[in-house]
């Protein structure tokens, strides 16, 4: 598979992880947003949110577990955000489901 996500998850390409285990990989983004910005990807190839279904709930809570465990061991304790993209109008670049925490610095809305 030529996916940009499954092979930082496979140490094809070098990443800087800032969590890991048997269902997620967290790692900071290259070009960050905010002081605090790393990306949780599922191990499973999901190309988008549009192919989650049951299957997924426990994952995607993990998510979001994983996004609080993260933060709290990095001091952050002022807020977060977490964004996902779905599809071409969403703003997704990479057809691997993944979701940017953002933290560290007031967040304003909207986004953009």
């Amino acid at each position: 598979m030529d996916c940009l996500f499954c092979k930082i998850i496979n140490g094809d390409i070098p990443s800087e992880k800032v969590y890991e285990d048997d269902l997620v990989y967290a790692f900071k983004d290259i070009n960050p947003e905010a002081p605090v910005h790393f990306l949780i990807v599922p191990k499973e190839h999901i190309k988008s949110a549009y192919e989650l279904d049951e299957a997924h709930k426990e994952l995607i809570g993990h998510i979001f577990l994983v996004a609080k465990k993260v933060l709290k061991d990095m001091g952050i304790e002022n807020g977060f955000r977490i964004v996902n993209n779905a599809r071409e109008d969403g703003g997704q670049t990479v057809d691997h489901l993944h979701f940017h925490v953002l933290a560290g610095r007031s967040l304003n809305w909207p986004p953009g």
